[in-house]
């Protein structure tokens, strides 16, 4: 069983910063990539957050992340844009991505950005936070290297192709943010890391047999040879499978199609870059109602819904977005857990990229 410590906030942050920047990053630019990703941690979502610093070191050094990359929009109306990333890091793409998306939504009510040729951009919430936090909705997707096996199948064919949208509420946003698969990459990332064991209905082997061994499962994903994590619902349709699979499609349809890139099954293969595509959209649901009074319908039914009868042995009911924001106090006040394994990666990435100074300390 792996062990598990715990770093500061601000120590981690600082650190990140400073190996961003000795891979060749702007100040601006690291520090972008550095709190996207710690958002995720923040957040508790571990697969997501610095644990996959080893990913990105791995994604820019082999030439995968074009650092000097600029985005080319080739294609634009007052309500869209389709942008060619050219490789860039996936992070400050899709804040500018977002960015562009919420400026149209201010003026013409709706804006809407798709990527082709970017790369793996972290937690999709993060962009649509933004959106809600200029008083708008933020909705978000993002394509992946092939790990979906369809309903039926035992080829991976669809990405993570998570959904995520969020809108204003008080005391807090509402925000969803999930996988179509039953759990992302991520998270076999991190069982791997642990004690390799995954639960039974995650995942298939090359064979299409269900599997609980991470390591099979991930490296049967890298080696493109069958197998994969299924969709949300599960294995066939007795428990919904098949749902997932049509949302991971929708994901697919929004992200790839609309951009002209590549779908899923082909992202990720070529050795000039991931080819990731993304969708970002921004809506001023003032085009709907005034929208204080929006917000407060909404806020009253998620206190409805926090306050309505709870199962045998419950005593809470959360509305999506309110562990996250618990989670963020957590953390801030008492640390990151981290994985011991996540920290050897950390060290050896301090060491190539000159913030040996900086690695922080893990404490109990």
């Amino acid at each position: 069983m792996a062990v598990y410590k715990k770093v500061s906030f601000e120590q981690t942050e600082a650190f990140c910063r400073k190996a961003f920047q000795g891979y060749g990053f702007s100040e601006e630019q690291s520090v972008q990539i550095t709190d996207v990703l710690l958002a995720a941690d923040l957040y508790g979502i571990e697969s997501h957050g610095i644990q996959r610093l080893i990913r990105y070191h791995k994604e820019i050094t082999s030439g995968l992340v074009d650092l000097k990359a600029v985005p080319e929009i080739v294609k634009e109306t007052p309500l869209s844009a389709t942008v060619d990333g050219h490789n860039a890091m996936g992070q400050t793409l899709s804040i500018w991505a977002m960015e562009l998306a919420i400026q149209k939504a201010k003026q013409s009510g709706v804006g809407m950005v798709t990527i082709r040729n970017g790369n793996h951009y972290g937690i999709a919430g993060y962009y649509t936070r933004m959106a809600a936090e200029k008083g708008l909705i933020g909705i978000c997707m993002t394509n992946s290297e092939a790990i979906l096996v369809p309903t039926f199948g035992r080829q991976a064919m669809l990405g993570t192709n998570p959904i995520a949208f969020s809108m204003p509420a008080k005391p807090i946003p509402f925000t969803f943010d999930a996988a179509t698969t039953v759990v992302p990459r991520g998270k076999l990332e991190v069982y791997a890391k642990r004690d390799g064991t995954i639960p039974d209905g995650w995942a298939l082997d090359e064979n299409g047999h269900p599997s609980v061994d991470a390591d099979r499962v991930l490296k049967n994903i890298i080696a493109k040879s069958g197998g994969g994590i299924l969709p949300l619902g599960g294995a066939g349709e007795g428990t919904s499978g098949h749902k997932g699979y049509g949302f991971a499609m929708l994901c697919e349809i929004c992200t790839a199609i609309f951009s002209s890139g590549l779908t899923s099954n082909l992202a990720c293969r070529a050795p000039d870059g991931a080819k990731t595509c993304q969708f970002f959209m921004a809506v001023d649901y003032g085009m709907f109602g005034d929208k204080d009074e929006l917000e407060t319908h909404l806020s009253e039914f998620l206190q409805q819904l926090r306050d309505s009868n709870k199962a045998d042995g419950q005593d809470r009911i959360f509305t999506h977005g309110e562990k996250e924001y618990e989670s963020e106090k957590r953390v801030r006040a008492e640390g990151i857990p981290l994985n011991e394994k996540t920290y050897s990666e950390m060290q050896m990435i301090a060491e190539f990229t000159g913030a040996e100074d900086l690695l922080p300390t893990p404490h109990e």
